[in-house]
């Protein structure tokens, strides 16, 4: 479980009691450094690190770090808005000892996820991880309701040796082929390794579609921790590689062409142990409180793709017929749907029934993407919004009149588009909070505006290898 209250200066009191035998143990281990971590409105994980011996230290008082980094794009080029983006100010942050991990990929650290409050001691306004635990807490508090979530995780795999800047996969052979399986046996073999060292139980671990792309699926967890994980998985594929002599892009667009990676949503709601999206009365098993969960997420996919979907490469994959979700549709196990139900294999459908959000990629911050897709389900179930007709197949093949009755859209297809859906969602915004919302907004317009004279190919270029 992740630790749910917020820090204060001097420390939580139940990790000050134990903050020393785990400093021991990780000594103990080799472990000579610990990485903070967290993820910038841009999608980019920042850290700093801090001696093991300092960690007793990081967990009482923190560790300094500039807000500034609330408004750097992914080129490290800084934005503003009226509380963010000045050279003035500091937080603090502080490590979750429980979410705390010896990396099995980089021999001599250990990893942990970071909360940040300001130097008064409050909670910072855009932390991204605190505003997903009080969207957690809240949904407990008013509706009685707990989540299961994960990430799916695409990533293309190049070769270390290729030019500067530039991608050649590491791998040939088709699509999910046992050709890629096998020239890349070692490297996966020691990428699994890792991970059931760190302690992350892996579901599939495949080659996938794209040139060079490989997908790992881990099990589901509290939406706080399955963030953590999503970034501690991608810290691992990532040291992993290097030493075998490979590169790896999370980036939604490798290259201007073709399929890119994706990073589905895949939640679920639960109250007192039972599964909302199983067992019911509704589509597919689902509950009327389900339903409507799925409703909220839907009505609001345009706006969330400002979140969802924030990186101008986002929107090199976002495209029609390519099982991007690229649509306000829904459907049962329908790829091209942007909310697919998933509702499991007979017999372990109370387990596995969940909602996969698609048009969601790795350049999201995990937190703020599960957080708003939270707000938006939760203002469904406030509203008992009704879930419109379910579609099969390709939504691309309906007409403009048809699609209208069916209430499918495309989803904005441009950045600048997404967030002006995002400007006039007054939930999602009320969700993020002023400075949050506002840091969002002036960001996105600020990747847009750096690559407003750029074409696909070098759009794609530019992006590459930020994530």
């Amino acid at each position: 479980m992740t630790t749910l209250a917020d820090p204060v200066p001097g420390g939580r009191p139940e990790d000050l009691r134990r903050v020393a035998g785990i400093t021991a143990d990780l000594a103990a281990r080799g472990v000579r450094g610990i990485v903070l971590a967290y993820v910038d409105t841009a999608g980019v994980c920042r850290v700093k690190t801090v001696p093991t011996a300092r960690l007793e230290a990081a967990v009482s008082w923190g560790v300094g770090m500039s807000p500034v980094f609330d408004t750097f794009l992914a080129d490290d080029s800084i934005v503003t808005t009226d509380v963010l983006g000045s050279p003035d100010g500091d937080l603090r942050l502080y490590p979750d000892l429980d979410q705390l991990v010896a990396l099995a990929g980089q021999p001599g650290w250990a990893w942990a996820p970071v909360d940040r409050i300001t130097q008064e001691g409050e909670s910072h306004p855009g932390c991204a991880r605190t505003f997903l635990r009080r969207t957690v807490a809240g949904a407990a508090r008013r509706h009685g309701l707990a989540f299961r979530a994960a990430i799916e995780v695409e990533w293309a795999v190049g070769l270390d040796s290729a030019p500067p800047g530039e991608f050649v996969r590491a791998v040939t052979g088709p699509a999910y082929g046992a050709i890629r399986q096998v020239e890349l046996s070692d490297y996966t073999a020691d990428l699994l390794a890792a991970f059931d060292a760190q302690g992350v139980p892996v579901d599939q671990l495949h080659p996938e579609y794209a040139a060079g792309q490989f997908e790992v699926s881990t099990g589901a967890l509290d939406p706080v921790a399955a963030a953590d994980r999503s970034v501690l998985v991608r810290q691992t594929i990532r040291a992993v590689a290097q030493r075998h002599g490979l590169r790896v892009s999370f980036s939604p667009a490798v290259s201007a062409e073709g399929v890119g990676n994706g990073g589905h949503l895949h939640l679920s709601c639960w109250r007192d142990g039972a599964n909302l999206h199983a067992g019911g009365e509704r589509r597919h098993g689902m509950t009327a409180e389900a339903e409507s969960f799925a409703a909220g997420i839907l009505a609001r996919l345009p706006a969330l793709t400002a979140v969802t979907a924030p990186s101008p490469a986002s929107y090199l994959r976002l495209r029609p017929s390519r099982w991007a979700g690229v649509f306000t549709a829904w459907g049962r196990e329908t790829r091209e749907a942007a909310l697919r139900v998933i509702t499991g294999s007979a017999g372990r459908r109370e387990q596995e029934a969940n909602l996969e959000v698609k048009p969601v990629d790795l350049a999201a911050n995990p937190y703020l993407a599960l957080g708003c897709v939270i707000a938006a389900g939760l203002d469904g179930i406030g509203a008992a919004l009704p879930l419109p007709e379910e579609i099969t197949g390709d939504p691309a093949r309906y007409g403009p009149d048809e699609a209208a009755a069916l209430g499918v859209r495309r989803l904005p297809q441009s950045l600048t588009g997404a967030v002006e859906e995002f400007r006039a969602d007054r939930v999602l915004r009320d969700a993020l909070g002023p400075v949050l919302a506002d840091a969002v907004t002036a960001v996105r317009l600020g990747e847009a505006a750096a690559v407003e004279d750029l074409d696909d190919a070098r759009v794609a270029a530019a992006y590459r290898w930020v994530y």
